[in-house]
């Protein structure tokens, strides 16, 4: 329009590196981070991550455009740091799984091609062992820097490492923190899980990272100053981009190296938590904990979970307990929380089971997401919002990533169509809110009849001596395939298969409930899902049913 011009006055690329830079001005004095006896303030925080990204550039690294940084770190006061040092450097920041053991660490950082890898002392040997190897067929390493205890400069490490408190004491504070030139440029790597391939690199935007940090404020309902408990692990989609959230209000980060029932009880009571997220294994941590080890909550705390669908049952226990449930869901490729299950006032005057059911739904897109749709993949047609209909679950926004590092073909098929298709199945309510009901993969077609594995899993949850259970097909000569059930019962319990089965067939209908149900652990991913891959040959395995007894 005639008139208008672009300029340094009224555009500057987002980026959430201006999260921190506020917050230590108007929080300067809060807490930003505490860490057993270790407390920094925003101001700290902020002079701190300045520093290190002096020296990272001081290294050589963040110069040139797409240099990877990458860390290989628990839940610790630096791995939060490294979320702003790094990007101030220029450099993009790749968070690694802290389960991988040496060889997949090596994989990643060929395919990554990092500078520099910052390493927890207490993951020392993954590291080495992947650098050891990597030796053998270049000389081009990336430089290890160790991440002692915090604010630890012990001697007892190898002299050619360098100490990270070490770079953050001798960096400049008058260090130029560079920005962006375009807000699509990258921000961070984000591998995917690879629990049945090799993991695809995610690339995340400063644009992405910055919308969808307001858009987890939002959805968290987070006033200033909150109190967040760190259960997600920040290497899986950045936290699911609270590190960069939590300094839009000024908050406090609550650090812990490991996720136990115990810890997370004694942080809340320590602390007086106010808000927290988890998977579901988290949530199912917390309800089965034993009576000793539960503390009075200060206040209500909310939690924010994803990851895979809550069993309702789940759902209401926390809510016993005095927690505040909001059910969010999202992919590595959409930074972590896409949709809320947003609640209505409405709905408060249900049960306490309709609504747990009700929270449970993957709900609506949040605010920073253009668009949520349920699609017929064929067609790229919606489908009716019957609540019966399945599609595939798809989305279209500036909080989706770039693409797949190094792989375009993936990143084409992924966006076939003008939307990124999830794999995940799911159908619209009349309301307009979604509900998962599998993954592609996952679904069994019994006779015809499509079986969504994640409700009869929500129903044999609710069995009062289950402790998990995942359900997968099981080959069936007559039906195609029947629900295979593997369950884990809680310490002390028991139940037979034929209960199990009866349970359900109580609740459901009959050609729903499994035909099988095995009493074991269940394999997990180290973000805490079922590797459904897994039970699938455990399943095939066992042999195809022939019996051809009615289900009805």
């Amino acid at each position: 329009m005639e008139g208008s011009i672009r300029c340094s006055a009224n555009y500057v690329p987002l980026t959430p590196i201006t999260f921190l830079e506020r917050a230590a001005v108007v929080y300067r004095h809060r807490p930003s981070v505490v860490f057993g006896d270790v407390t920094y303030t925003w101001q700290q925080t902020h002079q701190r991550c300045v520093k290190l990204a002096s020296s990272i550039s001081q290294l050589g690294v963040g110069l040139a455009p797409g240099d990877v940084v990458a860390v290989l770190a628990p839940n610790v006061p630096a791995m939060y740091e490294l979320h702003f040092a790094v990007p101030m450097s220029g450099a993009v920041l790749c968070t690694l799984n802290t389960r991988h053991d040496s060889v997949m660490v090596l994989l990643l950082l060929k395919h990554s091609e990092a500078k520099l890898i910052f390493v927890d002392y207490e993951l020392l040997d993954i590291a080495r062992g992947a650098l050891q190897i990597l030796s053998k067929t270049t000389t081009n390493l990336p430089q290890l820097v160790l991440i002692l205890e915090c604010g630890d400069r012990s001697p007892l490490h190898a002299s050619n490492d360098l100490i990270y408190e070490d770079l953050i004491e001798r960096g400049d504070l008058g260090f130029k923190v560079r920005r962006p030139k375009d807000e699509w440029d990258p921000i961070s790597l984000n591998y995917t899980s690879g629990t049945t391939s090799n993991p695809k690199g995610v690339i995340y935007s400063h644009r992405g990272a910055y919308l969808n940090s307001l858009a987890t404020v939002l959805l968290n309902e987070m006033k200033s100053m909150p109190v967040y408990l760190w259960c997600v692990p920040m290497f899986h989609c950045n936290g699911w981009c609270l590190p960069w959230a939590i300094a839009v209000q000024g908050g406090t980060n609550v650090c812990q190296r490991k996720v136990t029932a115990e810890g997370i009880f004694g942080n809340i009571f320590r602390h007086k938590v106010t808000h927290m997220s988890g998977a579901p294994t988290v949530l199912n941590m917390i309800i089965n904990s034993p009576p000793e080890v539960r503390k009075p909550l200060s206040g209500k705390v909310e939690v924010m979970t994803g990851g895979a669908p809550p069993p309702p049952d789940v759902i209401f226990r926390m809510e016993e307990l005095g927690f505040g449930v909001t059910h969010s869901y999202g992919l590595t490729e959409t930074y972590g929380p896409a949709s809320i299950c947003a609640w209505k006032p409405e709905w408060n005057n249900l049960s306490r089971v309709a609504q747990a059911k009700l929270k449970a739904r993957q709900g609506v897109a949040h605010v920073g997401l253009e668009d949520l749709d349920i699609k017929d993949p064929e067609t790229m047609k919606s489908v009716p919002a019957d609540a019966k209909t399945i599609g595939e679950v798809m989305f279209r926004g500036n909080t989706i990533m770039n693409g797949y590092l190094k792989d375009l073909e993936a990143t084409e098929e992924a966006f076939k169509g003008g939307w990124f298709r999830s794999g995940d199945l799911g159908v619209k309510h009349p309301d307009g809110y979604i509900e998962l009901k599998d993954r592609s993969k996952d679904i069994i077609i019994s006779g015809g009849e499509n079986i969504s594995t994640i409700e009869l899993e929500g129903v044999i949850f609710s069995h009062p001596a289950v402790l998990e259970a995942a359900v997968v097909g099981r080959p069936d000569d007559h039906w195609g395939e029947t629900p295979c059930a593997f369950v884990k019962l809680k310490e002390g319990c028991t139940a037979t298969e034929e209960e199990i089965i009866q349970f359900c067939r109580n609740l459901l209908p009959h050609y729903m409930a499994p035909r099988t149900v095995v009493f074991s652990d269940l394999p997990k991913t180290s973000t805490g899902k079922t590797q459904k891959f897994v039970l699938r040959e455990k399943a095939r395995a066992l042999g195809g049913l022939t019996k051809k007894t009615s289900r009805l």
